[in-house]
């Protein structure tokens, strides 16, 4: 299945009631036949602006993101349920990229001058071919505007 991190912003609530809300949230990714890999807490902190949601302005919240494994058939589900919840402020859900490519590189690549590395000679071939007109002047013009006296050009 694919990864995917959920962020989640709780209203401010005390330690008990925010508990059940993340277990309740927690059950909601189980019952759409995900699962649960990791849940950080970001701590308590102002939002970046006044966030409205269920008819109350919040302008603080309790962040924090479960990394899950969820069929993407059951996402919008998911998101729906979560959106009903009215002790959820925001929620994101994101595809999580794992980068599985490693590319073997050993040190005698790492200490050569910049000029003989593989990347950057592919860097120096990569600009050669977007190379471009440089700008002619006379431009068909026969006198400069940009001087004050126009001078013509015979």
């Amino acid at each position: 299945m694919i990864t995917y991190e959920l962020c989640v912003l709780f209203r401010m609530m005390p330690k008990a009631e925010l508990v059940t809300c993340l277990k309740r949230t927690a059950n909601a990714i189980y019952n759409k036949g995900g699962i649960l890999r990791k849940l950080e807490n970001l701590g308590t902190k102002d939002t970046p602006y006044k966030i409205s949601s269920h008819g109350l302005v919040h302008r603080q919240a309790s962040y924090f993101v479960y990394e899950m494994n969820v069929p993407p058939a059951n996402l919008d589900d998911l998101s729906e349920e979560l959106a009903r919840d009215v002790d959820i402020v925001r929620k994101t859900i994101f595809r999580k990229n794992l980068d599985n490519e490693v590319e073997d590189c050993t040190l005698h690549e790492e200490l050569q001058p910049a000029p003989y590395r593989k990347d950057v000679k592919d860097l120096i071939a990569k600009a050669r071919k977007l190379d471009k007109p440089k700008f002619v002047y006379g431009n068909n013009l026969k006198y400069y505007p940009s001087r004050n006296n126009y001078y013509w050009i015979y």
